[in-house]
């Protein structure tokens, strides 16, 4: 994933937006309501609310964030496929988890192409962090220190069959390695646990590490590269793993939404995300910034779904 060349983009979705047809020049009429599927403060909340002025500002109407946690993110989605696809109800997503939980979750209702991408607006790359008096101070000496305690490490991530869940699986096929694997609903809650030494360790997100990296020891970073955020951190794969989970975010809605409605929305989203000032903002909270429309947004979801279902066949999954 990289960051795309944003004006020529933007400049198209503006040009094919100005020649549809009737539809959207009474849209939106009034308050669009976004879905939050975790809870405040994680890194849909914080895209989100830095989003949110710009958004209003473009659209003209409130762009109104609710919070509906549980399930990992399950429980908003499937609440999100089944609104009336008018464009006045879309939401936050997590890529892979809605890829993963309706192959993996029984209770699930909704499918991965139950919905239209507008937009991947940033991803986080996942790293390992362990709490501040953990005796491990390196990534070797964690492994090490897992060999000798079995079963014994708790490692915190939001939900099951989600990024941090996938990056916890692979990280233990890898080193060979058994830890505790500890669920949250929000990666506020994980960080909270983390700070408060009430969990030993976490594969979680690049926000999370670089706000509170004073706070806690983080031993390794999924990136392709090291992160300009962070420095003086490894890599998975200069350590000699083969890993580079991440997470990307964005907003979705039904499928079923008029086209035009779609264009709308991607045309909001793209204008909102190109703005240097919320790529600034976005890369000091330790995002990785995209600007992606529609078609962009599908291709590396149809990328993702290859290779997440390539790990969950080597890991063995079942269904839940």
């Amino acid at each position: 994933m990289r960051k795309w060349q944003v004006t020529g983009l933007v400049f198209a979705v503006l040009l094919a937006f100005s020649t549809v047809p009737g539809g959207t020049q009474d849209f939106p009429k009034g308050p669009i309501n976004y879905m939050n599927p975790f809870n405040p403060g994680g890194e849909v909340d914080i895209a989100a609310r830095a989003m949110q002025p710009y958004l209003e500002k473009n659209l003209g109407v409130p762009f109104v964030i609710n919070y509906m946690p549980g399930a990992g993110g399950a429980l908003c989605w499937s609440k999100l496929a089944a609104v009336k696809p008018d464009g006045y109800n879309i939401g936050g997503f997590s890529i892979p988890h809605i890829i993963l939980q309706p192959i993996f979750m029984k209770d699930v209702t909704f499918k991965t192409d139950d919905f239209v991408i507008f937009s991947i607006v940033e991803y986080t790359p996942i790293g390992l962090a362990v709490k501040k008096d953990f005796k491990a101070n390196t990534f070797k000496e964690f492994i090490d220190y897992c060999k000798a305690n079995p079963g014994k490490v708790s490692c915190g991530g939001v939900g099951k069959f989600s990024g941090h869940h996938f990056a916890t699986l692979q990280f233990m096929k890898l080193s060979g390695v058994k830890v505790n694997y500890v669920t949250f609903t929000g990666t506020s809650q994980v960080q909270t646990a983390l700070l408060g030494g009430h969990i030993d360790a976490s594969f979680t997100n690049s926000t999370l590490l670089t706000t509170s990296k004073d706070q806690i020891k983080v031993l390794a970073i999924g990136s392709p590269k090291r992160m300009v955020q962070l420095p003086e951190i490894p890599t998975f794969e200069e350590l000699g793993y083969k890993m580079y989970p991440r997470i990307a975010r964005g907003a979705m809605g039904p499928k079923n939404i008029p086209k035009d409605i779609q264009k709308r929305l991607e045309m909001a989203f793209l204008d909102t995300t190109s703005k240097p000032e919320f790529i600034a903002k976005m890369e000091q909270a330790g995002f990785v910034p995209q600007v992606m429309g529609i078609e962009e947004s599908h291709k590396y979801l149809d990328m993702e779904v290859k290779e997440h279902l390539k790990l969950a066949q080597e890991f063995d999954l079942k269904k839940q």
